[in-house]
């Protein structure tokens, strides 16, 4: 099988130099390491936001450089730290963000199965207004499935959430990327939820587990 991603002798502002790493559709590999290791940079050279100062990032195969960075980005989905909504309901924002990408909206069974794996409990209809910042990172969050990525990039997607919500949101967004063989790199720094979810572990002070 192809691998989904490889990363090769790569390198950010000549001071953060990556392992080489391969990653497979279906795979779920967590980021480890200190603050300033460049956990959050990795994810964004590997959707092409940020650009390296050495080395090769390669997706399906092919030098991510050669692929229209639209076109790139709507099949490696990046959510960052941030979660931003727009004002107005949650079937609003995924209307608002699919327009913006000039892609098609899903269907209501697309958007129930994306709130559903992100533990949504509450009605497209709801006012994102009156949210917590847990329930607006987990609507951020079945936003961006909902443009069916490849590769889904997470950058600390339950730092908002307490340990049970966690657990269950880490637990369903794992199954569906494993189910649906879209490749998951999740920067994170709790330990249980890596111990729990991971398939492998890579450290940027070390190498690959």
């Amino acid at each position: 099988m192809k691998e989904a991603l490889r990363i090769s002798s790569l390198a950010f502002l000549d001071t953060i130099f990556y392992p080489d790493i391969e990653v497979q559709p279906g795979e779920v590999v967590f980021l480890l390491g200190a603050s300033g290791s460049g956990k959050s940079s990795l994810l964004r050279l590997i959707n092409g936001t940020i650009s390296p100062s050495g080395g090769s990032v390669f997706y399906n195969g092919k030098d991510i450089l050669e692929y229209d960075p639209l076109h790139l980005r709507s099949e490696i989905i990046l959510a960052g730290q941030s979660a931003y909504l727009f004002p107005g309901t949650v079937r609003e924002n995924f209307l608002q963000y699919h327009q913006y990408r000039e892609s098609v909206p899903p269907d209501e069974e697309t958007m129930g199965a994306c709130l559903a794996a992100c533990r949504v409990p509450f009605s497209p209809d709801m006012s994102c207004d009156t949210l917590s910042g847990g329930e607006k990172q987990r609507v951020f969050l079945s936003v961006a499935l909902s443009f069916r990525p490849k590769v889904f990039l997470l950058d600390e997607p339950t730092s908002a959430l307490d340990r049970p919500t966690a657990e269950e949101l880490m637990k369903n967004l794992t199954e569906y990327c494993r189910s649906g063989n879209i490749a998951a790199v999740i920067v994170s720094h709790d330990r249980h939820l890596i111990d729990m979810f991971a398939d492998r572990t890579l450290d940027l002070g070390g190498a690959a587990s």
